[in-house]
């Protein structure tokens, strides 16, 4: 099914969809989808960040062959179906004298993140600017991150969520087609940052978005398969609203 406008439905709505869409997600990663070696963990809160979801290898093992073969899709073999593609060489630093401590309690070591923007991301201007900062030193740590972000522009961020990291991480700007105000956006955190960026729109359907274990190398993400799970569960209530067939 096409993407909803969630902006028909309240913040509580939507946070009922985001858990479920989690689940879904988190399903297909530890059902197969992710290398043998990894896991996905949901609603880990690490320090100030609470990524939706971690995707994380398994703690070394001894017997662990040194040889181990590659994970993942190779992106010189078959580069992400996303229309975008743009690269900086952002120096690994924090902006505005921030800092961010990201942790695990235990010894596994955390390799990319999963965020589902909410409103609530995008409800101030302290609020997108706490997000942006917190995204880009994500990424200066290493750490992948792929962003779904299926909420219009505000006079916040003008050209997305995106267009806000992208303009602190390169001097290009990001421009955001009013036709498609809704973003799917994969980051490679290797020494050249890389983001692939998918403009959307309600009405249109989510593509396989890349969500990358290496610099070079991700696994694919049914992002409308899952979408379309969770939506399965929505109460009947708010489906009727967001299907256009009443009002809020």
């Amino acid at each position: 099914m096409p993407i909803h406008d969630w902006t028909r439905v309240g913040a509580g709505t939507w946070h009922d969809f985001h858990l479920a869409w989690i689940a879904e997600l988190r399903a297909r990663l530890n059902g197969g989808l992710l290398p043998a070696d990894y896991y996905a963990l949901a609603e880990q809160f690490i320090g100030p960040f609470g990524p939706d979801i971690l995707t994380l290898p398994e703690a070394v093992r001894e017997d662990r062959a040194i040889d181990s073969p590659p994970v993942g899709v190779a992106v010189k073999v078959q580069p992400p179906s996303t229309r975008l593609t743009v690269q900086t060489d952002y120096a690994d630093d924090l902006p505005r004298q921030r800092t961010l401590s990201i942790r695990h309690a235990s010894d596994d070591r955390i390799v990319a993140l999963i965020e589902l923007l909410s409103p609530g991301n995008k409800s101030t201007q302290h609020a997108v600017e706490v997000f942006v900062d917190k995204a880009i030193a994500t990424l200066c740590r290493g750490y992948h991150l792929l962003i779904i972000d299926l909420f219009p522009p505000t006079v916040r961020d003008p050209n997305g969520i995106h267009g806000e990291i992208w303009k602190i991480l390169d001097k290009d700007t990001f421009r955001l087609s009013p036709a498609e105000p809704l973003l799917q956006a994969a980051y490679s955190a290797g020494p050249t940052k890389t983001a692939y960026v998918e403009p959307t729109a309600v009405g249109q359907k989510l593509i396989y978005m890349p969500l990358f274990l290496t610099a070079e190398r991700y696994v694919p993400v049914p992002l409308q398969a899952t979408y379309d799970q969770a939506y399965v569960g929505l109460p009947q209530r708010w489906k009727r609203v967001l299907e256009g067939d009443v009002a809020q």
